[in-house]
This record gives C-alpha cells, structure tokens and sequence, in this order.
C-alpha cells in the first residue's frame, strides 16, 4: 500500500514478476477491497501464485516511526513483517515509511548477533560495473565499530552475489590518511586490521562510479545524499542527452542509431535499474523500495528480495560475523 502509487505500482509489478517466473509465490498485503478488481483480470497461472492478506491500516509517509509499534500493529506494513518473522514468506518488500519499515523490522526480526544496527544497502551503477553502498539512511550517526559491521556485512553480499572476493572501501573526502571524522578514520583502521575483508582504502566520492571498489561504505546521511543526488544527475544526463540529439542536423539524419544510442545509455544509468534496497543485519530479508518507484522500478525491488532468498544473504552475514567475533 506504501509509496506514491501505492497498489497502481506495487500490485501490476507482482503480476508482471509473477507472469515471468513460475516458480515464485507472493503474498499482497494491504486493503483486500481494492486490490482485488486488479487481481481478478490476470491470467489464471499467476492468480493461483498470489494470495490477498487483508489490512485496511496503512502507515503513511507523514507517521512518526516512534508510534508504529503502539498503533500500526494491524498496518499493512506490520503484518508483511510479521509473515517473514513466522516463516511464511522468505523475504518483504516495501515502497512505505523507511523509518517505520526500520522500526518494524528491528522490533521483529531483531538483528543478527553481533550486528548493533541494521544498514540500508543499494546497487549503484558503474562505468566498468556495479557496486554496492551502504548505509544510505538507516543511521544518520555511526560508530568506526559500526561502520566497520556494515564493510562486513556489505561484503557478504557482494560476494554472494558475485562469486568472488569483494573490495571493500571507505568514503571520505580525500584519500590521504589524516583526512575524514574520528569515526571514519578509526574505522579505517578496523577495516585494515581485518583478515576477513579486502579493504581498498579511502574513496572519494568522483570515483564512487568508476567501480574503485565492490562495497563503498559510510554513515546514512551520506549515503543518502549521494544516491539521491546521483539519481538526480542521472535524470538530467538523459533529458540534456534527448534535447541535443533532437536538435542535431547529424542526429536526425542518424535518427534510427542515435536513437539505438540513447536508449543503451538510458538504460544503463536508469535509477529504477537499481530499485531495490536491502536492510542488512536482520534476521530475515527486507527490501525497501524507493517511494517513487514506477512499475518497473518495483519489480526490480522483488527480484533483489528473489536474489537474496536464493543466496541466504542474512544467513551467510551471521556466519561471517560469528567468524569475526571468534577470531577476537
């Protein structure tokens, strides 16, 4: 029911994910009365993979996360979590309150042994290939201790995801040794010390898009300031390269290959491409999903939680994580 489309997005997005693989289920939770009309008209075979769980609460955008435990039991977004908490579904995906998915989700699933906080993680693009950041929002203060648990935990992801060794870097607004916070300074020294990850050293944030390393960690307030500014660049990039394409002599009478051109390019700085956030550190899979996300923007949402049940992503990081603690 979250996000800015609510069940316009979130609901045909199930159906086309449902539509292109057989062998996923889905559970929708939300208002029964509305979803059902736009259930009724798909095919059978992704009917018989998707069951409606009523909830005429909604948490939204504008609720404080502090009051969700006490009034948003019955929410939609509450009831979602509790299926992963149970066992009957293997992961969740929201579009809704980020800070009320967060509470929801420490409340329920709590987080990993070793792990203090959960961490929001997201593929951004690259010019040679993808990588991954985190933390961007969950915690806008943290720890060298935890920015150091979220190199671990970002690093199991990748490497899951990948097949191989990850590097791991540091955000910071220089690469010698003496710049950055306390905090990131004294977590550089965490991550060095560390047999358990690859660390690449400080990375500044012009060459977060040029693939310096697999996992690029920082605080929340950074991150979140760097995906949404990026995500920005991205939008005016496509509309600058469209204008002057449409207005050169050479582009039109090349109409068909300049086109062929923007629409590779578009695609490959696409935001929507890269839909789909993890909440790192909980015992289970929670997805967070932009609240502006299109159709195709959640179905990618759906495919990371896919991905993160085929891999056992929350599983590999608690194994990981109890390796660390026993080797110190």
């Amino acid at each position: 029911m979250g996000g800015d489309g609510g069940i316009d997005i979130t609901l045909p997005a199930s159906l086309q994910v449902l539509n292109e693989k057989p062998d996923l289920s889905i559970l929708l939770v939300g208002d029964e009365s509305r979803m059902r009309p736009l259930v009724s008209a798909a095919p059978a075979n992704v009917r018989d993979r998707l069951k409606l769980v009523h909830s005429d609460a909604v948490i939204g955008d504008a609720d404080r996360p502090v009051n969700v435990l006490r009034s948003g039991k019955q929410s939609s977004m509450y009831l979602a979590v509790e299926l992963v908490k149970t066992g009957t579904a293997q992961a969740m995906v929201s579009a809704g309150n980020t800070g009320a998915l967060l509470m929801i989700g420490r409340h329920l699933m709590k987080t990993i042994e070793g792990i203090q906080k959960p961490a929001i993680v997201t593929t951004i693009p690259g010019a040679s290939r993808q990588s991954f950041l985190l933390d961007v929002g969950a915690n806008p203060y943290c720890s060298a201790r935890q920015l150091f648990e979220f190199a671990v935990m970002g690093s199991v992801l990748a490497e899951s995801l990948h097949g191989e060794k990850a590097t791991v870097g540091l955000l910071n607004i220089g690469s010698e040794q003496y710049k950055g916070t306390a905090e990131v300074r004294a977590a550089a020294a965490l991550m060095e010390s560390s047999e358990a990850l690859n660390y690449a050293g400080f990375i500044e944030a012009n060459a977060l898009f040029e693939g310096a390393a697999d996992v690029v960690v920082c605080d929340g307030f950074v991150g979140n300031v760097m995906i949404k500014a990026s995500a920005g660049v991205a939008n005016v990039v496509k509309s600058l390269l469209a204008e002057q394409l449409s207005k050169s002599w050479l582009a039109r009478l090349s109409g068909s290959f300049s086109s062929s051109m923007l629409t590779r390019l578009s695609e490959q700085i696409n935001p929507h491409r890269f839909n789909g956030a993890s909440l790192l550190g909980l015992q289970g899979s929670i997805i967070k999903s932009h609240g502006n996300a299109t159709i195709e923007g959640f179905t990618y949402a759906i495919a990371q939680a896919e991905a993160e049940i085929e891999n056992a992503v929350p599983q590999l990081i608690a194994k990981k994580v109890a390796a660390i603690m026993a080797a110190h």
